[in-house]
């Protein structure tokens, strides 16, 4: 099970946002490739790059900075925000080092597109599940739709998507752990891999995970405020699989 450590971008600095809003940010720091190589010393195999900006505009904002820290590391990253057409998909997936391409509003507007992409890039399609209780919000955890998370993966079961990264939004930022009884409904409900995101906030929150079916967990704010050591956490993730 990795542990997918997450660099979010806002205005080209590394922020955490508190439940998704924009209006809650805590600037942690203004060099965001700093902190990419932070984790990437501290044994991350993956990161998790998201560029908030591009999340609400529907289109990405801080592409430039993204370009830097791929090609300042040598671990593999995946990139979500802003994602929402097939040319973007190929300008990232063009990065060296970027392992896969998160689509997240679009895989519920429009399964056509995930299936293209998943087509045009196989292995390299990944679909975040946004949810507040259950339910699918998407443009920047904005918009609530009346589909289930659940459902959503069902629909996208047989297109070819890498994997899904799940996040409960109440619980995103707030380190009052994670949502683990949706979280294992999601992936007890697929065939596809599960990545948990949202609410992690002590190393007894990834024991929580036993014994379910996961690929990983991002772990955002608890790393940045130390309330989780990025050693012990893949420590105790790799114990979880033995």
């Amino acid at each position: 099970m990795l542990i997918i450590p997450a660099i979010d971008i806002k205005g080209g600095k590394c922020v955490r946002l508190t439940q998704g809003r924009m209006d809650a940010e805590t600037i942690y720091s203004e060099n965001p490739l700093e902190v990419a190589r932070k984790w990437e010393e501290g044994g991350a195999q993956l990161i998790h790059l998201v560029d908030l900006d591009g999340a609400i505009a529907g289109t990405p904002k801080n592409q430039e900075v993204i370009e830097k820290i791929v090609q300042s590391i040598k671990t593999p990253v995946e990139i979500g925000g802003g994602i929402r057409d097939l040319k973007v998909i190929k300008v990232y997936l063009s990065m060296k080092g970027v392992q896969r391409v998160i689509i997240g509003t679009i895989a519920q507007e429009n399964p056509q597109l995930v299936e293209s992409a998943c087509k045009m890039f196989p292995g390299n399609i990944a679909v975040g599940i946004d949810a507040i209780d259950g339910i699918v919000a998407t443009r920047g955890w904005v918009k609530v739709t009346q589909e289930k998370a659940v459902d959503l993966a069902r629909r996208l079961e047989g297109l070819g998507v890498s994997c899904i990264i799940y996040t409960d939004i109440s619980r995103d930022g707030m380190l009052t752990g994670p949502n683990v009884k949706a979280t294992k409904e999601m992936a007890h409900a697929i065939n596809i891999p599960v990545i948990a995101s949202g609410g992690m906030s002590s190393v007894k929150d990834i024991e929580s995970f036993k014994g379910v079916k996961l690929e990983g967990i991002i772990i955002g704010k608890a790393l940045y405020t130390g309330a989780i050591d990025l050693q012990e956490a893949i420590e105790v993730a790799e114990g979880l699989c033995h």
